[in-house]
């Protein structure tokens, strides 16, 4: 972990550099989809989901959460990435899916920059970094 300074323009600047944004969606996919079948069950994505453990912390200490609640709220979550409803998510729902939510998250942020804890590896770890990169080039 990390912590960087960021805002909307970072995100945005990473997810419409293509090549970018491709290679990471596709490293992330390759990394969840254990079986190598070329999709993501709701077992996969649910690991995924799990480790960011946005539900079971309030300001990085650990909060008891309903377990019914927990399971509805990580299943809507893979309904959203699930957009043909097959049960599946395939690569192209993942990358849709993401860079959806990578632009609203950068919609919410508006044009103030913020400083967040970042996971290593995380998109949004990669977009400053990418950011980083072009400002020392």
């Amino acid at each position: 972990m990390s912590v960087e300074v960021l805002d909307s323009a970072t995100i945005v600047n990473f997810v419409e550099d293509e090549e970018a944004f491709d290679v990471s969606i596709q490293d992330r996919f390759a990394h969840l989809d254990t079986d190598r079948d070329g999709l993501l069950s709701y077992a996969e994505l649910l690991k995924e989901l799990q480790s960011l453990r946005v539900f079971e912390t309030h300001f990085g200490i650990d909060v008891k959460t309903d377990p019914k609640e927990l399971a509805n709220v990580y299943n809507s979550l893979f309904v959203q990435f699930d957009h043909d409803s097959n049960g599946t998510v395939d690569l192209e729902e993942f990358k849709t899916e993401t860079k959806s939510m990578m632009l609203a998250m950068a919609n919410g942020m508006g044009f103030l920059p913020v400083q967040m804890v970042l996971e290593e590896g995380s998109f949004l770890k990669k977009a400053v970094e990418r950011e980083s990169t072009k400002l020392a080039a």
